[in-house]
């Protein structure tokens, strides 16, 4: 049942592939704009909180369109893309990425700001009043403190883009070998008759790597939540 072939094999390496680059690419990004809505005070905040926030309202299918539009060959960043630095995402594994990012992006926000928002900003305070410069500060007093909610939206991103089908499919099409994504391959077996098994075994496959980095974030969690308990008793 869990026996796969060559084809169901790019599918899951490509959706590893892809999901792994997109957290990597997000999460730098994800943890500034969170530490912005929880820390900042700006005109645009509101706008800024709805935008990062789009995605999850927005049928995936419509992003994906967006995205085509403005990424594609024709479209006004893609033709930039591609005539200036001979990028093309349209149709590419690489827009796969982008499209992961897209759509992971609010779920990984939305858990670092809600760990920046628990840390007591007195903290934060005290470290400046030290003579410590904003960055000293968020390195070595709130990083710290949040890390197992970045953690936590670390693996909530690359959940969603392992599981990322709408958007994806819209953009980067279902092409075997170059943009079937592990979701991709599972709808274009369930369309062919015989191709339940296939289905089946991808399936299994999909819930135990998702079920292997939710307990990889919860222990790397835990050991975080006790070096941190244990330097506060110290």
């Amino acid at each position: 049942m869990m026996t796969l072939d060559a084809a169901s094999w790019d599918a899951l390496g490509l959706s590893l592939l892809v999901a792994s680059t997109a957290t990597l690419c997000a999460l730098p990004l994800a943890l500034w704009v969170a530490w912005l809505l929880a820390r900042g005070t700006f005109k645009g905040k509101a706008l800024l909180n709805a935008i990062v926030h789009l995605p999850l309202v927005l049928p995936p299918v419509v992003t994906g369109y967006i995205l085509l539009v403005v990424f594609g060959r024709n479209g006004p960043v893609g033709h930039l893309l591609d005539s200036v630095f001979g990028i093309t995402l349209a149709f590419k594994w690489t827009g796969a990425v982008l499209a992961a990012v897209i759509m992971g992006f609010p779920l990984m926000v939305r858990a670092m700001r809600l760990a920046i928002e628990a840390v007591d900003p007195k903290l934060e305070v005290a470290a400046r009043t030290l003579g410590a410069p904003p960055l000293a500060v968020f390195s070595t007093v709130t990083l710290p403190l949040i890390l197992p909610g970045v953690l936590a939206g670390a693996v909530m991103g690359f959940a969603k883009a392992l599981g990322e089908f709408g958007a994806t499919i819209t953009f980067v099409a279902n092409i075997p070998g170059q943009t079937q994504t592990l979701p991709s391959a599972i709808y274009a077996f369930l369309q062919v008759p015989g191709g339940e098994d296939r289905a089946i075994a991808l399936v299994i496959w999909a819930c135990l790597i998702a079920f292997a980095a939710v307990a990889l974030s919860e222990w790397l969690a835990h050991k975080v939540a006790r070096r941190i308990q244990g330097q506060t008793q110290a």
